[in-house]
């Protein structure tokens, strides 16, 4: 399985190493509150504000760089508008695996 990783926010940067530190300074404040409010969308189980919030997270995903775990993203959202869980307990493990990643940073 991929594992989230700093190659996108070098590669944007360009090697400005002020500007990735800002950038990982957004996602690590961001997320938390980005995937407390997934779970609390989920918990209400009302499917469009929670696919609204995979959206958000979504990019963080991608930021991270996790191609597959965008995918996964973006399905589960398109499933979310249908109203179809599918692909939830995959999604989550990707919020879990960013968690862990983000703290040990």
């Amino acid at each position: 399985m991929e594992q989230p990783n700093l190659s996108e926010i070098h590669m944007m940067s360009n090697g400005d190493k002020v500007f990735e530190g800002k950038i990982f300074d957004v996602i690590k404040k961001e997320f938390p509150v980005e995937k407390q409010q997934y779970f609390d969308s989920l918990k209400n189980k009302d499917f469009i504000k929670t696919a609204e919030d995979v959206h958000k997270l979504k990019h963080k995903i991608s930021i991270l760089g996790l191609q597959k775990g965008y995918v996964i993203a973006t399905d589960y959202e398109n499933n979310l508008k249908e109203g179809n869980y599918t692909l939830q307990e995959d999604f989550e493990k990707i919020l879990q695996m960013i968690t862990t990643y983000i703290v040990t940073l």
